[in-house]
């Protein structure tokens, strides 16, 4: 397969004025191939203004992109993809800003890249559960979450609601970005179902997923319902 000479890692922001000063030098120590794409949500704490702190202080690694108001979790990736691929990047990462996502990890996943297309950093592959401080209501919802979207869509991944994943740059060009259905977390199921359908080769390596220490999580209850009813659309889309 091709080589991975620039990696982009996409980090959607919103309020995170007090993680992301942590999580971008974690990320930007782990390879000398990364650059980190900060996707403002037009934060009010000024978490975008802090981005461009960080985008004069990295040495032409650090991006930020700002959008105007708070669109969701998969408009900001569908932005940050596209940014990345007009500047022909040779992979993109989707990242969280809250340090959920441990930067050590990112290595890893990376090395998979050289033999898949797409590489899935799970909390639940290996024949364990890679989650730390989660309440139990929490995992239940998780585990549930990828066991409904993995029965009902086919999807050949177990942590298939995970949002710690690399992408090659082509298989991201055969997905129509403009026709992901999906905003929310459904947003990482399309994403891999609709690679998966390209052939894309995927993976999953196991990561820790830790609980954010700082800000608040941006799970909700409209959140879990578009999922239940969401995951039966895409694998109508997949009938039909």
């Amino acid at each position: 397969m091709s080589s991975i000479e620039r990696v982009l890692v996409a980090i959607p922001t919103y309020n995170e004025r007090d993680n992301l000063p942590r999580i971008v030098p974690q990320v930007l120590e782990v390879d000398p191939r990364v650059h980190v794409l900060v996707i403002d949500d037009g934060s009010p704490d000024g978490t975008g203004d802090l981005a461009d702190e960080l985008s004069r202080t990295h040495d032409g690694r650090v991006h930020v992109l700002h959008r105007t108001e708070k669109a969701g979790l998969g408009r900001a990736y569908v932005a940050g993809f596209r940014w990345g691929l007009e500047r022909s990047y040779d992979a993109i990462c989707e990242m969280d800003a809250d340090l959920s996502h441990r930067p050590e990890d990112l290595g890893r996943v990376l090395n998979a890249l050289d033999e898949h297309d797409v590489v899935v950093g799970s909390r639940y592959v290996g024949g364990r559960v890679n989650v730390v401080n989660w309440p139990l209501s929490r995992l239940l919802i998780s585990l549930s979450g990828s066991f409904y979207a993995r029965v009902i869509t086919g999807l050949p991944v177990r942590d298939a609601t995970g949002g710690f994943n690399c992408f090659r740059a082509d298989v991201l060009r055969k997905i129509d970005l403009n026709d992901i259905q999906s905003n929310g977390y459904t947003f990482q199921v399309e994403l891999k179902l609709r690679a998966w359908r390209q052939g894309a080769r995927i993976t999953e390596v196991p990561i820790v997923f830790v609980e954010r220490e700082s800000g608040e999580s941006k799970m909700s209850k409209a959140i879990v319902r578009e999922a239940v009813w969401k995951v039966w659309k895409l694998r109508l889309m997949d009938l039909f």
